[in-house]
């Protein structure tokens, strides 16, 4: 091979190596933070754990504005960790996110989830929160209700916490672990579609629902 081609190919290689690294380092820092401009599922997380940790008053839109970064140096102040406004793997850690957790639905289904779980599983075992979450998702999958979770639970007369106030509680660190449980496949409930609190369930056709399993205060049933 000639000089001259010799060092046409040496500067393909050290062209395709500099791809290959710009590639590389975008991916990495893509999944890695979320910071001023940011806009996605992360950032919607990031602002719902920090409203409802009382740091930021804004709108949860998924977008990392002035707002949502003062609420991160608070919260990083608060923490004792780097106070630079970003959401790195430190930040995401304190507050409970975990980097790349992406499932097979939207995080504001993740999210509405988890808030639900929250108002209606409030104080049970964390088995009876997780439960509670996998009814829904059980009924995502049968025929007899909506395909999705937001339609599930907006579903007319579906869920208590929709119409007492209690869906706007603060959510519990809890109800998130048990949502993405709920919608990885766990399911302590044993497929059931339905429950409820037999010390306050009236309604006659709820009760009469076979039972599949007992779990704290709740009653699951087919």
């Amino acid at each position: 091979m000639s000089k001259a081609a010799k060092k046409v190919w040496q500067i393909i290689t050290i062209i395709l190596l500099n791809i290959l690294i710009i590639v590389f380092i975008s991916d990495g820092g893509a999944s890695a933070l979320s910071k001023m401009g940011s806009r996605g599922d992360e950032v919607v997380q990031i602002q719902q754990k920090l409203k409802d940790m009382g740091y930021y008053q804004g709108n949860v839109d998924g977008m990392y504005g002035y707002q949502t970064m003062n609420a991160v140096k608070e919260f990083q102040s608060d923490n004792s960790l780097s106070v630079d406004g970003i959401a790195g793997t430190q930040t995401l850690q304190a507050l409970g996110i975990t980097e790349n957790s992406g499932t097979s639905v939207g995080s504001s289904d993740y999210n509405l989830l988890a808030r639900v779980i929250s108002a209606e599983a409030r104080g049970e075992p964390y088995n009876g929160q997780v439960a509670v979450g996998a009814v829904i998702m059980n009924r995502v999958k049968h025929p007899s209700f909506p395909d999705t979770i937001s339609s599930v639970i907006y579903q007319k007369g579906a869920f208590d916490c929709m119409y007492d106030g209690q869906i706007n509680e603060p959510v519990a660190e809890s109800a998130y672990r048990a949502a993405q449980e709920a919608m990885n496949g766990s399911d302590p409930s044993g497929g059931a579609l339905y429950y409820y609190n037999p010390a306050t369930a009236t309604n006659s056709w709820i009760l009469s629902r076979r039972v599949i399993t007992t779990i704290g205060n709740h009653v699951f049933c087919e």
